[in-house]
């Protein structure tokens, strides 16, 4: 199966969006230092986002790796991907996967932990998106609306997640 759009990477650095394509973009402030940065970017890798934002995750790889499958899920709608980049350096650890025939999107989603000079700790969920399915391209508006809510509910989880490795009460 090949990847339902023509520039696998696209995410990786921080280009614009090619023709056709919508960017979005969400930011999640967690916190502070080294551990937070490692907490969290466990959380990601190990698609702690997804399921703590309710989506089914579906894949036979127990964290993130290019060529890894996956299908994401909530109710009885499925959306196929394949894991076509990740990272894991001393500031920045995350992933993104790329969408393959099947999903209501057609593009790819990065989910990246990073941490600043000053040791600020970001989720940032950035899309290059463009609707696939007919029930997406219907939704218009709508449909990026609720990409939005779903990428800050990916923010929130991985926030959970690093409060409970830190052993503060969950948000």
């Amino acid at each position: 199966m090949t990847f339902s759009y023509p520039t696998p990477g696209m995410t990786r650095n921080d280009g614009p969006a090619p023709d056709g394509f919508r960017e979005l973009v969400v930011r999640t402030p967690l916190g502070h230092g080294p551990a937070a940065l490692d907490a969290a970017g466990a959380a990601v890798l190990h698609w702690g986002a997804h399921r703590g934002a309710g989506f089914t995750v579906r894949t036979k790889a127990p964290f993130a790796a290019p060529g890894v499958r996956v299908t994401v899920g909530v109710g009885p709608l499925r959306a196929p991907c394949e894991v076509v980049w990740t990272v894991h350096e001393r500031d920045r650890i995350g992933f993104a996967y790329g969408t393959l025939p099947g999903h209501p999107q057609c593009g790819e989603e990065a989910f990246v932990v990073e941490r600043s000079a000053d040791g600020a700790v970001t989720f940032t969920v950035r899309a290059l998106s463009r609707p696939a399915a007919w029930y997406a391209r219907a939704a218009g508006p709508l449909g990026r609306a609720a990409q939005r809510w779903i990428a800050h509910r990916y923010g929130r989880a991985v926030r959970r997640a690093l409060d409970g490795a830190q052993g503060r009460p969950k948000r």
